[in-house]
């Protein structure tokens, strides 16, 4: 699993069963229930570049539709009304992607759940 080693495979199974439904995602209750809010800025580095399929450095919104198959090659695609919300939260510069912001003299992504890891 491209989590392993980062994360628990119960908490992220536990993190998908709760947004199963369409419309029913919130990054911030994912994060938390996957376990990813908690983590140090190196084990959420790894998790970016694994949901940056394309490995450009950005996380943009085809690949953010995809978020939850990164989890679980079972899950569903999220909206389009939760992809936007996702990037909207996640987007600090207004690009249309989630990039890196500078933190105390190294790159990390942005915490869409409230400012950098």
């Amino acid at each position: 699993m491209a989590f392993s080693g980062i994360l628990k495979d119960a908490d992220i199974a536990a993190a998908i069963q709760a947004c199963q439904a369409p419309e029913s995602f919130s990054y911030k209750d994912f994060f938390v229930k996957a376990g990813l809010a908690a983590k140090a800025v190196d084990d959420v580095k790894k998790a970016f570049y694994v949901i940056d399929q394309d490995k450009s450095g950005f996380i943009e919104e085809e690949e953010l539709k995809l978020f939850l198959q990164n989890f679980s090659a079972s899950a569903r695609a999220l909206t389009d009304a939760e992809t936007k919300a996702f990037l909207k939260a996640g987007d600090a510069d207004g690009d249309g992607a989630i990039g890196f912001v500078l933190s105390e003299g190294k790159k990390v992504p942005r915490n869409p759940i409230g400012g950098k890891f």
